[in-house]
């Protein structure tokens, strides 16, 4: 097996810069990639975490606190390079945030707060709200949801998995089927899924998305074509998984052809893969060279809508979402042709994007839902748990505190790796055995334990959505350990 390693390409994309900076977070960091004490995967999220808020203590007693050490003392020159003279506006934040509803404010941990804070103070925001299964992010924390001027968007308030959506497939079958035929149900997450960074698809079943003009609308676009392709019907690693599991509807929903009973589902939750990545850190990169805001602010940069770089990433932008949902119509027609059986009917929506709305008031304004999902009046959402907890199809009740919002899931109460050095794999096969639920890959920093109680956060959002089914978990495909690298 090829060993891990972290280039300086990746370590100048996170925002290390200096040539001596490089070189002594690169030599620690591959040193611990060396020694196998923490994954590439872990190691990338631990950097941003670190950047976000190098003072923290948490990897005190941790093999990455030498490392968290020296991202300390080189943070204040980590600030991005101007693309050249005259091009960069120096912003400064508003002494005070603007007022934001916080669902389940003492359930979130201050950190999570502080970031949302800071968005809140940017003088081009105009509205917010943070979800109940809010945690620290990278720029705005996950679970935040913010209104800005119609004429801005911020790429890292989007993401850096552009589109990172949710899709089941409801089967008339009944949901005794997963006990009945659970060799031949995991034999087909294992055949038809691919998962982890570099993983390719050669496989496909429809590819006319790549058809669209958009794919030669721009030279950054034209120039990823080929990666997105080459991925397409693939999910990454993380808490990305396609699951097989029992759908109890609680009340008939005829608007989307769902009658009260017990089903077998398909579920699914990944992104828009290298692409939406690409996407993410080439434009957030032009943002922070073209608004330089404070230090603890810095991801938080915009893009002008009605500027050049504005525009391509708008398009980028929306491409990737339909990117996204094409990945996972591609992973759910493989299982639906080696089923043999079509499914009833498909739910979908994506949780890491920017839409144009009207805000209560009657405002335009563009919101950036981060690990937020769409709950107008109406709309149909899945908010799933852990992979032992349940998930929900919700309809969105059109609430104006959240900003036509509800969280993305149970949300993380506690970081990668501190889950990995408070847990074993025992843990991990102990709460699997209680729940009755089959793990293929996985690793232990997803552990359900890392994750917040689902009933409360369901509970905390009951003015925000209204549950419609609930979904259990039983047979879960997720990235191997070693494949576990973005």
């Amino acid at each position: 097996m090829k060993k891990a390693k972290l280039s300086n390409k990746e370590l100048r994309t996170l925002g290390f810069s200096n040539p001596e900076t490089l070189l002594l977070i690169s030599r620690e960091a591959n040193r611990l990639l060396k020694k196998r004490l923490v994954s590439k995967l872990d190691l990338l999220q631990a950097l941003r975490e670190m950047l976000d808020n190098p003072q923290s203590n948490q990897w005190k007693g941790s093999p990455l606190l030498e490392l968290s050490e020296l991202v300390k003392s080189v943070s204040t020159s980590l600030l991005p390079e101007p693309l050249s003279i005259g091009d960069t506006k120096q912003v400064s934040l508003n002494q005070q945030p603007l007022p934001y509803t916080v669902f389940g404010k003492d359930k979130i941990e201050a950190g999570a707060i502080g970031q949302m804070d800071r968005a809140m103070s940017l003088p081009i925001s105009i509205a917010g709200a943070l979800m109940p299964d809010a945690h620290e992010g990278y720029g705005l924390p996950i679970g935040g949801v913010l209104a800005t001027q119609e004429n801005v968007v911020i790429p890292y308030a989007v993401g850096v998995d552009i589109a990172c959506r949710m899709c089941m497939s409801v089967y008339s079958l009944p949901s005794a089927q997963i006990d009945n035929k659970r060799n031949n149900l995991s034999e087909l997450l294992v055949r038809h899924t691919i998962f982890g960074v570099g993983a390719k698809n050669k496989e496909h079943v429809d590819t006319s998305l790549f058809d669209r003009k958009e794919w030669s609308s721009t030279r950054f676009i034209k120039a990823n074509r080929d990666l997105a392709f080459s991925q397409l019907g693939t999910s990454g690693a993380g808490n990305h998984f396609v699951e097989w599991g029992e759908l109890r509807v609680l009340v008939d929903a005829p608007d989307i052809n769902l009658p009260v009973g017990d089903y077998l589902a398909l579920l699914s939750h990944s992104g828009s893969r290298g692409f939406g990545n690409e996407v993410a850190s080439h434009y957030s990169k032009i943002a922070m060279s073209r608004i330089a805001l404070p230090r603890e602010a810095r991801h938080l940069a915009w893009l002008e809508l009605n500027s050049e770089e504005g525009q391509e990433y708008w398009i980028a932008m929306n491409l990737a979402g339909e990117y996204a949902a094409a990945n996972h119509r591609e992973i759910h027609a493989k299982i639906a042709r080696g089923m043999g059986v079509a499914p009833m009917i498909t739910i979908e929506n994506h949780h890491n994007f920017a839409w144009k709305e009207k805000l209560p008031n009657g405002k335009m304004a563009v919101i950036h839902r981060k690990g937020a999902t769409p709950a107008g009046k109406g709309d149909i959402g899945i908010i799933p748990g852990s992979m032992t907890h349940p998930g929900f199809i919700v309809r969105g009740k059109g609430n104006p505190e959240s900003l036509n919002s509800a969280s993305h899931g149970a949300g993380r109460s506690m970081s990668r790796a501190q889950a990995l050095r408070l847990f074993t794999w025992n843990d991990l096969e102990d709460v699997l055995k209680k729940h009755r639920v089959e793990l293929l890959g996985g690793d232990i920093d997803e552990i359900p334990m890392a994750y917040k109680d689902i009933e409360m956060v369901m509970e905390l959002q009951k003015d925000m959505v209204e549950i419609l089914a609930i979904f259990q978990p039983r047979i879960v495909r997720m990235a191997d350990a070693d494949r576990r690298r973005r």
